[in-house]
């Protein structure tokens, strides 16, 4: 646990109008700085949800696993968010039905259920931070269900690796892929030789080198088009 001086604060955009000195006071008072190593699991199904977390630094994987045992992927929260599925859980008294898992080093806000509730009884401003997170994640997991249900897999692959891609390099397995994806293992390693055959890219152990990036954005532009 790391000194809360309250800093943090202005690093949320929702955060920044908090009224002085009382309410910020009351959240710095009431709330934790804490880093965690990258792989800790950070709440898993069946557990209760007591704090409620404000990522300064790192990024946490949110993920469902199926009564098969597929594992599928909901959302990341990044630095500068908050996780929404705790603040759902809060809302409603419901444990977690889900896993939260520190993809790198991370270091967040902790706000235990009771600073939560009592700022959000006394603050229109808290209020309004933590029900515009939760409605824009809602809406990004609606639109996962669409792309699911109605994109097609090479599509939303070409897609993913974009989005993940970090000087065109990609550090994922077909595994990991799939479960971004809501897929099989099988399903993206065809898709993926299939890109390679196109010259788009090249694949090495535990990562994927977009060597043709134009040709995956013309795919995910085609399909927009549609």
């Amino acid at each position: 646990m790391m000194q809360n001086d309250g800093q943090w604060i202005d690093r949320f955009e929702g955060l920044k109008s908090l009224p002085p000195p009382d309410l910020r006071a009351a959240l710095v008072s009431g709330s934790s700085v804490v880093s965690l190593e990258e792989g800790t699991q950070i709440f898993a199904p069946g557990q209760s949800a007591d704090n409620l977390l404000l990522l300064l630094d790192g990024t946490v994987r949110v993920q469902q696993k199926s009564e098969t045992g597929r594992e599928v992927f909901l959302y990341r929260v990044q630095a500068g968010e908050s996780c929404v599925l705790t603040t759902a859980c809060m809302l409603a008294f419901e444990d977690y039905a889900a896993d939260g898992v520190a993809e790198t080093d991370v270091r967040a806000v902790t706000i235990p259920r009771e600073t939560f509730d009592s700022l959000a009884a006394k603050s229109s401003v808290f209020r309004e931070f933590v029900f515009k997170a939760y409605s824009r994640r809602i809406t990004d997991l609606f639109t996962l269900i669409d792309d699911i249900v109605f994109q097609r897999m090479d599509v939303r692959l070409a897609a993913r690796l974009l989005d993940l891609a970090t000087d065109n390099v990609v550090h994922a397995t077909h595994q990991m892929l799939g479960t971004e994806l809501g897929t099989a293992r099988e399903v993206v390693s065809r898709t993926l030789s299939e890109f390679q055959r196109r010259g788009w890219i090249e694949q090495h152990r535990g990562e994927i080198r977009l060597v043709g990036r134009e040709g995956l954005q013309r795919l995910v532009h085609s399909a927009g088009e549609m």
